[in-house]
């Protein structure tokens, strides 16, 4: 019944933006790719160049000269091997993880193996150069385009969506605020028809055509009280109370004996005393009615329902159990507006208002069916969580 713009608007600019952003990532990453590549070649070709600065030096040695000074560079490091690969020579700060000719990585270090002439350069067959470097600045890059990307279109779609759903909130507002005035306005004549037929009851006595009539205000009633939880539902906070479970569930049995009266069912109780529950009275008259008025509505003619209330250890047991037409598919119940007899009336959301708060509370139930026998609702409250 509450459509929350900003909420809607939230949720619904998070999946555009995502979708959106791996449309337009992709992209991003392909040109990353090939940044990364590109600054790849560019060290390469500085190593070759320095490479060659180096065979130049060596080049240019004059035998004569009892000492040569191997050049040293501040961003880049060398080494001198023979043909088995023994080191002559290294200024390096790494081990290589290979040798061959060319171009290799090793984590931050590029390095650069060129193969000298034989019977030259002081005995060396091969030159390595390397030098450190990272591409922070291209990965930098990449993830400020990217998380700018991530917030315009965060941004983008939260208030296009925002401004887009306002129509829908107040058109939902609208609907909400008939509906409570439709519920006031139903509660009146309803107040009005069950006081009068008590009250033509006491003066006149009863009859059939007054307990259908009384007995059709209570399953309207039931509908309304659902309808009612519904519309209230996260903008009343229910009163918790310690609450007489079995003298609840006799009224509530009370009030459904005069529906059961018409189809002649039997509402054969068996309800122990003393068993207290802290709980909410409404939701509990949810739980409490839904059940026992499902179970009268799909029991055949003539026969009985068992309304049970019992302890087991530190549970809490309420069962109903009817002998009606049973149910096919258990798992569906409990899906609002489903109904597994159309002839049967009823908007299908009872059940699924029991579902919401039995799982809401930490409530188990457990349903058991045979098609043509009946159905057993079990439902079990712990008194460790209170």
């Amino acid at each position: 019944m509450i459509f929350n713009t900003e909420e809607f608007a939230k949720k619904y600019a998070l999946i555009y933006t995502a979708v959106l952003a791996v449309l337009l990532i992709v992209p991003l990453i392909v040109y990353v790719v090939l940044l990364l590549q590109i600054d790849e070649a560019k060290v390469k070709l500085s190593l070759e160049g320095q490479a060659k600065q180096i065979i130049n030096s060596m080049q240019g040695y004059d035998n004569s000269a009892k000492i040569y000074h191997f050049p040293r560079y501040k961003a880049y490091t060398s080494a001198l091997y023979d043909n088995k690969y023994r080191e002559l020579f290294s200024t390096l700060d790494f081990t290589p993880n290979s040798y061959t000719e060319g171009f290799h990585k090793k984590r931050t270090h590029y390095y650069y193996i060129y193969r000298l002439p034989k019977g030259y350069y002081f005995g060396a067959n091969y030159l390595l150069v390397a030098t450190k470097h990272t591409a922070n600045k291209i990965y930098y890059f990449a993830a400020s385009v990217m998380i700018a990307i991530i917030i315009a279109l965060f941004i983008f779609s939260f208030l296009l969506l925002k401004n887009f759903s306002k129509p829908f909130e107040k058109l939902n507002t609208q609907l909400d605020n008939f509906i409570k005035d439709s519920m006031h306005e139903i509660n009146t004549p309803l107040s009005i028809i069950n006081l009068n037929a008590d009250l033509f009851v006491s003066k006149h006595g009863s009859n059939k055509y007054l307990q259908r009539m009384k007995s059709a205000s209570k399953t309207l009633a039931t509908i309304y009280n659902d309808m009612d939880y519904l519309v209230k539902q996260g903008r009343v906070e229910h009163k918790w109370q310690d609450i007489d479970l079995g003298k609840f569930i006799r009224n509530r049995v009370d009030y459904f004996q005069e529906i059961a009266n018409l189809k002649g069912i039997t509402l054969e109780i068996n309800i122990a005393e003393d068993i207290y529950y802290y709980f909410s009275k409404t939701k509990l008259q949810r739980i409490v009615d839904n059940t026992i008025s499902n179970a009268i509505k799909y029991s055949h003619t003539q026969t009985s329902i068992e309304v049970q209330l019992f302890k087991e250890k530190e549970d809490i047991i309420f069962l109903v159990k009817d002998y009606g037409v049973g149910i096919v598919n258990v798992d569906k119940i409990f899906s609002r507006y489903y109904r597994e007899n159309e002839a049967k009336g009823g908007f299908g959301i009872g059940l699924n208002i029991v579902k919401q708060i039995i799982d809401e509370e930490d409530i188990r139930l457990k349903v058991a069916s045979v098609i043509g026998k009946g159905t057993t609702f079990r439902y079990t409250f712990s008194t460790n969580n209170k």
